[in-house]
């Protein structure tokens, strides 16, 4: 996946504190953008169930 190109969220801050993903066939990665050796790679259905809950607000006891 070294071609794909990670992206960051627009609701990030400029100081460069938050999370990048990058998307290729079958996988998803996603890292810290300030410590980018901190990788975590999942399948597509998962990181679609993360979003899903983020959006839902099932993780917000977390924040």
């Amino acid at each position: 996946m070294p071609d794909a190109i990670w992206q960051k969220s627009s609701y990030s801050a400029a100081n460069n504190e938050c999370i990048e993903v990058r998307v290729g066939v079958g996988a998803v990665e996603l890292r810290e953008s300030d410590d980018p050796s901190a990788m975590v790679h999942t399948s597509p259905a998962t990181f679609a169930d993360l979003l899903d809950a983020i959006k839902a607000g099932d993780l917000d006891h977390h924040a």
